[in-house]
């Protein structure tokens, strides 16, 4: 009896041990769960190259106080089962941090498994849900939607003096939770949406899409739908002959919509909270950089995923340790310069709910790249 006893304390003294000293290893465990597979591929690749250049670079200089960095990319196959599967086995492998997903509707999911390990947990989804539950260990690579939809919604009514809007969006969780930002940034403006015209994800004819969005004959449309699905949509409106502006958010002018679209994304316009045309030298440093490493131009996910790994780096150098909870404490009022930090491209700082603010742009895409049109000052300014 007292031997069997004597064991249970020993394993439970062990497991005890175990959660206070996890991070003694010699590498700072991340897990990358990204879209590498199904719609999301064009997003979580970038991503996902994103956060490897930032390790790469990272570990060449030495590593998190002293520590290397351990990444592994796992495909969620845009699936949010999969990527809750991910999770699951990520908290097993007792990693520090995890960098996805980065779609919204698998966010959603998998991150009450990080949640209840207590592991830091960076996404590049934007639908506003996301940190609206009071997760403490989810945090933001991009604006939320309900930070990015004032700005653009005030562009639409203030300098495009748009009286009518069309909303074409995608009909998951990145989309309707889009659709409602916007409906309720524009409420209180001159401008109306006067029509909302659904799509799905992964969807291939857009004809009827655009039928119906022409026959609302308002003065713009107002798109938010996945990569793919903005490029098929945009040759879809030049085919049907529109005219009238087209503008949107980030994915609508993203590297892989202009490569995909052609000359079909030229004039599309859309506020982008990053983009390697911005004319910032730790911007434009990085464009270098991620050219050279994989021979093509990022967009703004391989932004996210890059300056998403120098947030964690300058949040656990201030919390001085390898400390999950420290970590995620600090992370609720972080504030980093390019300055003290140039990785994460932008001063940026993070509020109690893990959301994120800094400047973005305006962009229009013209002879085939993104122009920058306008800087839009942080909310908080």
């Amino acid at each position: 009896m007292q031997k069997r006893f004597a064991l249970k304390l020993v394993a439970a003294c062990a497991l005890s041990v175990s959660a206070i000293t996890g991070f003694a290893q010699q590498t700072v465990k991340i897990a990358g769960i990204v879209e590498l597979s199904g719609p999301g591929t064009t997003s979580g690749t970038f991503f996902n190259n994103g956060a490897l250049l930032a390790v790469k670079e990272i570990n060449a200089a030495g590593g998190i106080l002293g520590k290397k960095i351990e990444y592994s990319a796992n495909d969620t196959q845009s699936n949010p089962g999969v990527a809750k599967g991910l999770t699951q086995k990520a908290v097993d492998q007792d990693v520090f941090a995890i960098f996805g997903p980065v779609f919204s509707g698998s966010i959603m999911v998998s991150m009450a498994e990080s949640r209840r390990a207590e592991i830091p947990n960076f996404t590049g989804g934007e639908a506003a849900a996301i940190t609206q539950q009071g997760n403490p260990y989810v945090f933001r690579t991009s604006f939320t939607q309900d930070t990015a939809m004032p700005k653009v919604a005030r562009y639409i009514s203030d300098t495009m003096k748009l009286k009518t809007v069309a909303v074409i969006y995608v009909n998951n969780d990145f989309g309707k939770g889009g659709l409602d930002s916007i409906k309720k940034a524009l409420a209180p403006s001159s401008t109306k949406v006067i029509g909302e015209v659904s799509t799905d994800s992964g969807q291939i004819d857009f004809s009827a899409a655009v039928l119906k969005a022409k026959q609302l004959n308002a003065d713009g449309i107002f798109a938010y739908t996945n990569e793919e699905e903005s490029a098929r949509l945009l040759r879809e409106l030049r085919k049907q002959g529109w005219t009238k502006p087209v503008v949107g958010e980030t994915t609508l002018t993203g590297q892989k919509v202009i490569e995909l679209a052609g000359e079909a994304a030229n004039g599309a316009i859309a506020h982008v909270g990053l983009t390697v045309d911005a004319p910032l030298p730790a911007v434009r440093a990085f464009r270098a950089k991620y050219e050279k490493e994989y021979k093509s131009i990022s967009d703004h996910n391989g932004m996210k995923g890059y300056s998403g790994m120098y947030v964690l780096k300058a949040a656990i150098e201030k919390a001085g340790k390898l400390d999950r909870k420290a970590v995620a404490k600090v992370m609720h009022s972080l504030k980093v310069t390019t300055a003290q930090e140039a990785g994460v491209l932008m001063d940026v700082s993070f509020n109690e709910k893990g959301d994120l603010d800094r400047e973005s742009f305006i962009v229009e895409v013209k002879n085939g790249k993104q122009e920058v049109i306008a800087v839009v000052p942080p909310l908080g300014k």
